[in-house]
């Protein structure tokens, strides 16, 4: 509840975490039959980089700004990210995970966002005011799962995980999860964002969906330095359950841009399939 996502958005971690979004939508939108997106932690939608928030820490600078200041080829594997984050108002303003999804609805598309901060609830709702296809609700992201899938709107979709890791047993709250998504949803794409500080986390995370009895789940990890540092942000990944066609052979390219991202050039980019289909 204290989380407050302003403070780190447009850094390299939502670069990476929205760029693997856009592919998953992309996926969607192959298909004419309408699709679903719930997002379970969605924060404010999006985000003044000039605000006090965003500014105090300045990690946009080395993530969204590094990017757009680069000469990043038009037709590269992240330049259709980049065209929805400059639609949005970039450099002056990052969209969130649900103003990206949203962004690519068509109309017979839908979008469910989940926001438990009181406060932050309110903006989001307020972001998307008069809009028919989303709805916003003040709940905990985590029981949305059990209450709003599978979704009545669509037989297939996105669901999107992205817990603040505030708790000490987010990775084991985060694969009850996917194990619950998946089960409900099962025409549905569970995606699920975490954090790379050491090895040792990750692998058991990894370790108990490989128990869990799912099938087909890819891991994708981009790290800007070695994950030795446990106090440090070293690096993140996104745990795809069902993904799509081809999503794996997309998202290495784009993955392996993003390393550029690293300080000091020891950035890599690396998908795991954890369990087979």
């Amino acid at each position: 509840m204290n989380y407050r996502h302003a403070y780190h958005a447009g850094n390299f971690a939502d670069c990476m975490k929205h760029v693997l979004l856009v592919l998953l939508v992309q996926a969607l939108r192959r298909k004419p039959a309408p699709f679903s997106i719930l997002d379970t932690h969605a924060g404010i939608g999006r985000y003044d980089l000039s605000g006090d928030s965003a500014s105090r820490t300045g990690e946009w600078r080395s993530g969204i700004g590094r990017l757009l200041d680069s000469a990043t080829t038009p037709d590269g594997p992240l330049a259709p990210y980049l065209n929805l984050v400059r639609q949005a108002g970039a450099p002056a303003f990052y969209p969130g995970s649900p103003q990206i999804a949203a962004m690519m609805l068509r109309p017979q598309d839908r979008l469910v966002c989940c926001e438990l901060h009181p406060e932050d609830s309110r903006t989001l709702r307020a972001l998307f005011a008069g809009n028919s296809q989303v709805s916003v609700h003040a709940r905990d992201g985590y029981a949305a799962l059990g209450a709003l899938l599978p979704p009545r709107d669509a037989r297939r979709g996105l669901v999107l995980i992205d817990p603040p890791f505030e708790q000490p047993d987010e990775f084991q709250r985060l694969a009850a999860g996917i194990v619950t998504a998946r089960r409900r949803f099962a025409n549905g794409t569970v995606a699920a964002w975490y954090p790379i500080k050491h090895r040792a986390p990750v692998r058991a995370f990894h370790d108990s969906l490989r128990d869990s009895g799912l099938r087909d789940i890819i891991a994708v990890d981009l790290t800007l330095r070695p994950p030795l540092d446990p106090s440090r942000l070293n690096g993140c990944g996104m745990l795809v359950a069902g993904p799509p066609f081809g999503f794996a052979e997309q998202a290495l390219p784009a993955m392996r841009a993003l390393t550029h991202l690293s300080p000091d050039g020891t950035g890599e980019a690396a998908i795991t399939r954890i369990v087979e289909e």
